[in-house]
């Protein structure tokens, strides 16, 4: 049952290895032109208000938690 069970990892990690040989051949790398970077930098200026926002949404759960921890205990 062992060998069966290794020979089905095995397996399974040859037909991966396949799928990601056949995803790499069908990526293009394209070249940025100025539409392109423009759009980047509007991304890149979303992702970072979210991070922030994450980060104070965060720190405001752990306030409630730390609050709510004081208010059971006594």
């Amino acid at each position: 049952m062992l060998c069966a069970s290794h020979l089905l990892l095995m397996h399974c990690m040859v037909i991966l290895k396949e799928r990601i040989k056949k995803l790499a051949t069908k990526m293009v790398i394209t070249s940025g032109n100025e539409e392109d970077k423009g759009s980047q930098e509007k991304e890149s200026k979303e992702e970072t208000i979210l991070a922030m926002l994450g980060i104070i949404g965060t720190i405001l759960n752990l306030i409630v938690i730390i609050f709510v921890y004081i208010y059971t205990t006594l």
